[in-house]
């Protein structure tokens, strides 16, 4: 019997890559710290801390904090009941909305790979009405293994139909996380130059950069022709 797999999917992260949530997850962070009388963290602090999902949030929050270390099963608990619906402070990267139906539009499975835990991601895909554009969602907590890991991105491409023991497609994000995950699952990276990253761009693995959405579509195709 043939098997037919979908043609080239593309998987996004979410943080960083489509949407910037610094501001809300800043205010989430600060609601706690002032709970327990703790003077806030900037924007551009708590922006830094972001990338490697809730726990390594406050692993480095406490660090920088006086807040001790044994606190932090409780701070990630009461972080959470605020942030899983944290969507007010949050905005799509301009051209996200249109360059994801062009994506839809020409044929392109759509999914995401995200360290972001589940409820709060769909909760924003959700918000901004684009959950039905995606096949796939994968998020920190759907699996044991979160990013760098491979296991989550090789997930989402093989709930997108994509082969599993040859996938082919194309991950698109905006940090050492997800430049790592895609070099540890062997998939083409494209890096968005305006999220979270903290390591030049010429130190990171990518097939290509783009600051600009609108310049997607062209990217993904020339990926996905190459691959």
């Amino acid at each position: 019997m043939t098997v037919c797999f979908a043609p080239c999917p593309v998987v996004f992260d979410l943080d960083g890559t489509l949407i910037d949530s610094a501001p809300d997850i800043h205010a989430c962070v600060n609601a706690v710290l002032r709970l327990h009388g703790v003077r806030p963290l900037t924007l551009d602090q708590v922006r830094g801390f972001i990338g490697g999902g809730v726990d390594l949030l406050w692993r480095r929050v406490i660090g920088a904090t006086t807040l001790p270390v044994e606190a932090h099963r409780d701070l990630v608990a009461s972080f959470m009941t605020r942030y899983h619906e944290a969507t007010g402070l949050t905005r799509l990267y301009p051209n996200v909305l249109e360059t994801l139906g062009i994506l839809a539009d020409r044929g392109y499975p759509l999914g995401l790979c995200t360290n972001k835990p589940l409820a709060p991601t769909q909760a924003v895909l959700e918000h901004f009405g684009i959950a039905r554009l995606f096949g796939a969602v994968i998020g920190g907590d759907s699996l044991p293994q979160r990013k760098p890991d491979p296991a989550p991105l090789r997930a989402a491409f093989q709930a997108l139909g994509a082969n599993p023991d040859a996938p082919r497609g194309v991950y698109v994000g905006d940090s050492e996380f997800d430049e790592e995950c895609a070099r540890n699952a062997g998939m083409p990276f494209l890096l968005f130059t305006r999220g979270y990253r903290k390591t030049p761009v010429e130190q990171l693995q990518h097939r290509a950069s783009f600051e600009d959405f609108a310049q997607l579509p062209l990217l993904v195709e020339e990926v996905s022709a190459l691959s």
